[in-house]
């Protein structure tokens, strides 16, 4: 590839199928991920949202420092976004007494504030205006405080005693559908489309996580985490080998 074409292309991957597969599959595993430690290791939602957090700036640290897309380096960020939602919502729905309502609130207006700031200090949160430092910092800021929402929402959700873990996901995932039946019937923003749907991912990977590691007393299948998080993790990783990506055009419509 030359450098005209390397200078036509941004750092994020461009949105295909694949990438929302990836993407669910990342939000599971950032649930049974984030639950792995803080609950089966017992480290707490603390220490573990700190651990997680610590990840998240390293990871953000060299995905910006990259001269180009890297599928690997991508998407481990998003996954250490995942992990860090996960943790944090817990600490903050539960340690810190805000409830799923008040953690969902608080969250929400975090994400909304994120995104105002973006467009309003470079004109657009479209992914393919992701090409500088500035605008990659606001979109992986957005993110994790998408990740953090979605997190919120799904327990909320799922904690609902006529849904639960199966009937949140059946939820969710009718919403997505209805967002993708909006993409190729409408012509509602695209933007404002990968938002939605970018954020209801969260909510669906949040309650299938739940429904694979929760006790089956409590509607889930009881899986050990740790075996949940190493299947998705690898097959996120065939996935990207054996499905390459491409990196978004900069500046497209």
């Amino acid at each position: 590839m030359n450098n005209t074409i390397h200078e036509s292309l941004g750092k994020v991957p461009e949105v295909t199928l694949l990438f929302w597969v990836i993407k669910i599959a990342a939000t599971t595993l950032g649930e049974t991920g984030g639950d792995a430690v803080s609950m089966s290791m017992d480290l707490g939602y603390l220490l573990s949202t700190g651990i997680f957090a610590l990840i998240f700036f390293v990871a953000v640290f060299y995905q910006i420092s990259a001269r180009q897309f890297h599928p690997f380096m991508y998407w481990a960020t998003i996954i250490a976004t995942t992990t860090v939602g996960t943790t944090l919502a817990d600490f903050a729905d539960r340690s810190l007494g805000l409830g799923y309502a008040g953690g969902s609130s608080l969250l929400l207006a975090l994400l909304i504030v994120s995104l105002l700031i973006w467009h309003r200090s470079l004109g657009s949160v479209s992914i393919h205006s992701v090409i500088s430092p500035k605008s990659e910092m606001f979109y992986w800021l957005t993110i994790m405080f998408s990740q953090t929402l979605g997190t919120a929402l799904g327990d909320w959700t799922a904690d609902a005693p006529e849904l639960g873990y199966v009937g949140a996901a059946i939820l969710f995932g009718t919403l997505l559908a209805l967002i993708a039946i909006a993409y190729y019937r409408t012509h509602i923003s695209r933007t404002l489309l990968f938002w939605l749907a970018f954020i209801l991912t969260r909510p669906l990977g949040a309650v299938v996580g739940d429904f694979l590691d929760k006790p089956i007393s409590e509607g889930g299948l009881e899986l050990s985490r740790y075996s949940a998080t190493a299947a998705l993790l690898l097959f996120i990783v065939v996935c990207i080998l054996i499905f390459p990506q491409r990196a978004a055009a900069k500046n497209s419509h």
